[in-house]
């Protein structure tokens, strides 16, 4: 797992450049702890930074392979999860390897495939290969977008990286938001538009896209993947049994690696059929499989049940850890340091994020790397498999609009009198149609069957995509490498087809994902309620947020003043966010959290030090 860089210009020599590339890598040093590399060509600079996770000295980058006299370089972060599979098939048409890590593998798979090598891959990767023969570079990120990739043109350079603070390392780059940006990150955020990157001129390669840079200086991009729509002729049976050997496969695969790896267990029921899973495969090796959960300081006596958190986790955590023999461990967050850590959160995915959920999963991952490099993670079954409560209740299942972001009007009461005309309303509307226009259908299909598959569809589009940004961004803050077997795309593509009555089996949310592994977990934890990642409900946090938003606003040269209602904001502190009922964005995004983001907000705006465009 790494951070890749580069700069690309077909049309005039740009090595003098080498020093920006120089500046643009060491933004990446979180990502790629471990190790450098550079390629210096004339109209080709790739640059690399590695977290060492498989073939310490067989996987360094930039690569570069030749084959019949033509040369061929990559840059690469990610994961391949069939890497043998795709060895196996390259060494019958004749290549040989010197190396058994997937770099050399993806490498490989360009050589012979081209650009169709993408629909070979099992994995989560963003990846750049020049062309040396044919002048291109091609870049390409995976079909769920687990791995990040930003661009820009300026002046006919191509540059690129892993983050859009490597792009504003090229002191060429302007770190400018227009009307546009603001108005995604009022109607979306923390939710982003595919292929945007919020900023003016910074877009990203979508999940599931390529793109070509060739010798005359054009680009295109394009999508070489997406869900289609198939009948389903299983049973629920044949179902259950089908999904469990999806997954099971999908886990198995991810335990590959060089280097100390655990699971993350809530004691939900995704951490769980993960957890019992690798614990089996350890067993079988001799080994102990070590398991994290994550809670706040005094959570117990303030934790209120609601519609989309009905019960805490601890408890659970430990009776999935007792039933598969793990080594346990219970991180406990001070709500200070959560607070503290909004800071980083927006540093490590450049934009203002899910407030405290972000900065508690980075200091998560921070606790977690201290004794390893790679973790398991349940994240995206809620998602594929029906689990949140816009699956199973009508009057959200059949909203017209993206179902974790219900309230527009809430949204555009936060913004100052002189962006009331900004478009939220219009900008919401128009991306959500534009999305239910891409969902694939069959003939025949019923009312719910029909609406089964445009709210899979948005799911995977748009809510699972800003969780795996948030997984990727603060777990790689940490050098720490999250694998999300629930992204397989093989179990993706399957679960997209699976009817609303399969799909919630016996009327429950994931109920066929729950029926697929009785026997395997506790039933207990099988048909335990849904609960979602837990935050924290002590009103000291509240309150140590109250005091950071109002420490802001008393700042007259805080630049949140150019965009927010302060009116407004300061009535919902005197409330302790209280009078902000509804979620900001998702489940947990209520008025402490509405908070927390404005706070995340002005710190952007301030560190990146944006220039606003209205």
């Amino acid at each position: 797992m790494c951070g890749i860089a580069g700069l690309v210009n077909f049309k005039e020599n740009i090595v003098q450049d080498k020093d920006i590339l120089n500046n643009m890598i060491k933004t990446l040093e979180k990502r790629g702890p471990d190790a450098k590399g550079y390629y210096i060509s004339p109209n080709v600079l790739l640059g690399h930074r590695r977290l060492i996770v498989v073939d310490p000295k067989g996987g360094l980058q930039p690569m570069t392979k030749v084959f019949q006299g033509k040369k061929y370089t990559l840059v690469y972060n990610g994961e391949l999860y069939n890497t043998e599979d795709l060895r196996k098939e390259l060494k019958s048409q004749g290549f040989t390897f010197d190396s058994y890590s997937d770099t050399e593998v993806l490498l490989t798979s360009y050589i012979y495939w081209g650009k169709d090598c993408v629909n070979k891959l099992i994995g989560i990767f963003a990846f750049g290969v020049f062309d040396e023969d044919k002048r291109e570079v091609f870049l390409a990120r995976d079909q769920m977008g687990v791995k990040p990739l930003f661009y820009t043109v300026h002046n006919n350079t191509l540059v690129f990286g892993s983050e859009i603070k490597t792009i504003f390392a090229n002191p060429r780059i302007k770190r400018e938001v227009d009307i546009e940006g603001l108005t995604e990150i009022f109607g979306l955020g923390p939710a982003t538009i595919p292929g945007s990157g919020v900023f003016k001129n910074i877009k990203e390669v979508a999940p599931a896209n390529c793109l070509l840079i060739s010798g005359d200086g054009e680009i295109k991009t394009w999508e070489y993947w997406t869900v289609e729509a198939r009948e389903c002729k299983e049973t629920p049976e044949e179902a259950i049994v089908h999904a469990r050997e999806l997954l099971i496969d999908a886990v198995k695969r991810q335990l590959v690696g060089d280097v100390p790896l655990c699971t993350f267990l809530s004691g939900g029921l995704d951490s769980s059929i993960i957890s019992v899973i690798a614990a089996e495969e350890f067993r079988k090796k001799g080994k102990k499989l070590t398991t994290y959960s994550i809670n706040y300081e005094d959570n117990e006596k303030y934790f209120k049940p609601s519609l989309f958190q009905p019960t805490s986790d601890e408890y659970w955590a430990q009776e999935m850890s007792k039933f598969i023999d793990s080594n346990h461990r219970n991180v406990v967050l001070n709500h200070t340091d959560l607070a503290l850590a909004l800071k980083d959160a927006v540093i490590s995915r450049d934009l203002p994020g899910m407030a405290d959920i972000d900065s508690s999963m980075l200091l998560f991952c921070k606790e977690i790397r201290k004794d390893f490099v790679v973790g398991l993670t349940g994240e995206c079954a809620d998602e594929i498999f029906g689990g949140y409560p816009w699956f199973t209740r009508d009057e959200m299942f059949y909203l017209d609009t993206f179902p974790w972001s219900r309230f527009v009007n809430d949204r555009k009461a936060i913004v100052n009198k002189s962006l009331k005309n900004m478009p939220l309303e219009e900008l919401v509307k128009a991306q959500y149609q534009k999305s239910l226009s891409k969902v694939p259908h069959i003939d025949g299909e019923s009312k719910r069957d029909y609406r089964m598959r445009e709210v899979s569809y948005l799911n995977l589009k748009w809510f699972m995509v800003q969780l795996l940004t948030r997984k990727d961004r603060v777990s790689m803050y940490n050098g720490l490498e999250a694998r999300v077997p629930f992204a397989d795309i093989r179990l993706v593509d399957y679960a997209f087809n699976l009817p609303a009555d399969i799909k919630l089996y016996k009327g429950r949310e994931k109920g066929l994902l729950r029926a697929a592994f009785e026997g395997m977990l506790p039933n207990d934890i099988i048909y335990r309620k849904k609960s979602p990642y837990p935050k924290t409900h002590n009103p000291v946090y509240t309150d140590i947020v109250c005091k950071m938003i109002t420490d802001i606003l008393d700042k007259k040269s805080s630049p949140i003043h150019d965009i927010i209602d302060e009116k407004v904001v300061r009535e919902v502190i005197d409330t302790k966010g209280d009078s902000y009922k509804a979620p900001w964005y998702g489940q947990l995004m209520t008025g402490p959290q509405l908070l927390a983001y404005l706070v995340q907000v002005n710190i952007w705006l301030e560190e990146y030090n944006v220039n606003i465009l209205v």
